[in-house]
């Protein structure tokens, strides 16, 4: 069984974020969800159990069409109340994070009125019964634990008294029909994602819902056709929608943070390394939402046969927890490497959530790119479930725990405060990183207090530095490594780490090494164009390598007789880029 030796997660709260990009996200999408009225939320789920259903329709996704086509309406109405539960799990994250009573009382509220919903026609009724109940079950969960909903176990257990009967009862691979009395010409009455049901279902366990969570955890793992060949290192990524088998991976993970399974963290570490060797440069992974064949050109092909490059809240949602436990499990830096990578090129730079329902849904590594919503018949997609889970995460993807010592994983400006041994601690992080290569930390103690500091050193850092009270740690910045300071630390200690920000190539595959995108530490710098469909010029790989910085966040190449400008994907815009250039 997994001890003592698991870091531990900080809570919502421990942490103080003063990175306007982070806090933006944060307040942009709790703002939206603020503004939903309760009637409009519950809609769709009083529809679908045959209640009287006042207020506006949202549209979109969360559309409730009793007479739903996939074939003929999409996007439409493709899957009503599927986020219900992702937004009252990201109010009750908030509420941990702000103490906001206004939010407390909507989570309360909304628990509430939904309990009024819960019957079997609703499942009956849905597309994809199960993903909606392991959304429904995090929201009360998260409602149970940050918001304490005294309420919140009883209507767990009524959700799942009334879910169970109507899923399959084991997972059920994507595309693989199961339910024979639906229509066989509408094929998303098989894409439902049971296979990602066990985390949620560990965590109620964790949180105290009952043993029955315990054995539902294990009834619903994937194992036949997905972790027992993961964990043999055979690759069966191939032709998998992507969001939904890489957040499967959590729950491999929960297996063995809960019920102690090596199994399912060597399938879980062995998929991820798979997972990495087909992503782009960003991090991002799955063009047109599917994994690809070990070995293929398809990552190259995807640069001009879609736009539909990275599926990205919901995708670095799923990436994020996997690094998350990945890195709780074996203190790897390298996961801390690839949720940084993930977050500053494709989340961070996700356009904002829009109170229409409008949201962020794919990122575009198209030779002709551009940042867009998804179609209006999108509003309210999956992505706008997972955008508000991500912003407030944020905090506890920042820093671990371990006994007597914490890591420090991500580097965005932030205080964390903690108590250790009687004394009260904090830790406040100062930087411009990643424009800038230098992170300070001070420490606060209540009174000297002896502990541990790690410090991610990126596997990208040569010749990295890290500095205590001025005084160099000699051998201590290994890159690819965590660095440990252990001392007694006292009220004003300062340390400060020293990340050479270079400029490297990284080419799409190894197949196409002239096909390559510019990186400056663990930002990927994407090239301007004039319009979207316009030719750049031919550039080589010395002049992008010697690309100027002009401004804190813009740098030039210098090509032939003009200049390219490379941006972050967070300062884009409405610009039209390419992530990838070809090179001599």
């Amino acid at each position: 069984m997994p001890g003592p030796s698991l870091l531990s997660e900080f809570g919502y709260g421990d942490v103080l974020v003063s990175s306007d990009p982070h806090e933006s996200q944060l307040l942009n999408t709790h703002s939206v969800l603020m503004a939903l009225s309760d009637d409009s939320l519950l809609k769709p789920l009083r529809q679908m159990s045959g209640l009287p259903a006042p207020g506006e329709d949202l549209g979109g996704w969360y559309h409730y069409n009793p007479d739903y086509l996939n074939s003929r309406d999409g996007d439409n109405g493709f899957a009503p109340a599927c986020t219900f539960g992702q937004w009252v799990s990201a109010l009750a994250r908030d509420y941990a994070i702000t103490g906001d009573d206004r939010t407390r009382e909507k989570v309360l509220r909304l628990n509430k009125l939904y309990a009024e919903t819960i019957t079997g026609d609703f499942y009956t009724n849905s597309h994809f019964p199960a993903y909606v109940y392991d959304k429904l079950l995090l929201g009360l969960i998260d409602s149970h634990t940050y918001v304490k909903d005294p309420k919140a176990m009883a209507i767990l257990e009524q959700t799942t008294k009334t879910a169970l009967p109507h899923l399959p009862r084991h997972a059920i691979e994507h595309n693989v029909p199961w339910r024979t009395d639906k229509d066989p010409n509408d094929p998303s009455w098989n894409w439902d994602e049971s296979y990602t049901c066990p985390e949620n279902m560990f965590l109620a366990y964790q949180r105290g819902a009952g043993r029955q969570y315990y054995d539902l955890g294990l009834q619903y793992l994937d194992d036949q056709t997905w972790f027992d060949p993961l964990s043999r290192n055979e690759n069966v990524l191939a032709g998998r929608h992507a969001y939904s088998y890489v957040n499967s991976l959590s729950s491999a993970m929960m297996a063995y943070m809960v019920a102690g399974s090596e199994k399912h963290l060597l399938a879980a570490q062995n998929a991820f390394a798979m997972l990495q060797e087909q992503s782009y440069a960003t991090g991002g992974w799955g063009p047109d939402e599917q994994l690809r064949a070990p070995g293929s050109d398809d990552l190259y092909a995807s640069l001009t046969n879609t736009h539909h490059s990275f599926e990205t809240p919901c995708g670095s949602y799923a990436h994020f927890k996997a690094t998350r436990y990945l890195l709780r499990a074996t203190r790897d830096a390298r996961y801390g490497d690839s949720m940084e990578r993930m977050m500053y090129n494709t989340v961070l730079g996700a356009k904002p959530l829009e109170v229409n329902g409008d949201n962020f849904y794919y990122a575009d590594y198209n030779f002709d790119g551009m940042r867009v919503y998804k179609q209006k018949e999108a509003r309210w997609a999956c992505c706008s479930g997972t955008l508000p889970q991500v912003a407030a995460d944020y905090r506890i993807n920042t820093y671990f725990r371990g006994p007597r010592a914490v890591y420090v994983n991500l580097y965005i400006p932030s205080t964390l405060r903690w108590t250790q041994n009687g004394a009260a601690l904090s830790l406040t992080q100062q930087s411009e990183y990643p424009y800038e290569g230098r992170v300070t930390c001070t420490v606060l103690c209540s009174q000297p207090t002896e502990f541990e500091l790690h410090f991610r050193i990126p596997a990208w850092a040569e010749g990295a530095s890290v500095f205590v009270d001025g005084a160099r740690q000699k051998e201590l910045a290994v890159p690819g490594q965590f660095a440990a300071i252990r001392r007694e630390w006292k009220t004003g200690d300062r340390i400060e780490v020293e990340l050479p920000l270079k400029m490297r190539l990284e080419a799409i595959d190894a197949r196409h090494p002239d096909t390559v995108a510019l990186l400056r530490g663990p930002l990927v710098l994407m090239a301007v164009k004039q319009q979207q469909s316009s030719p750049l010029p031919h550039v080589t790989r010395e002049q992008l390598l010697a690309a100027r910085r002009v401004s804190d966040r813009q740098w030039q190449v210098s090509a032939a007789d003009t200049l390219v400008t490379m941006l972050p994907f967070t300062q884009l815009g409405e610009r039209p880029y390419t992530t990838y250039l070809k090179v001599s």
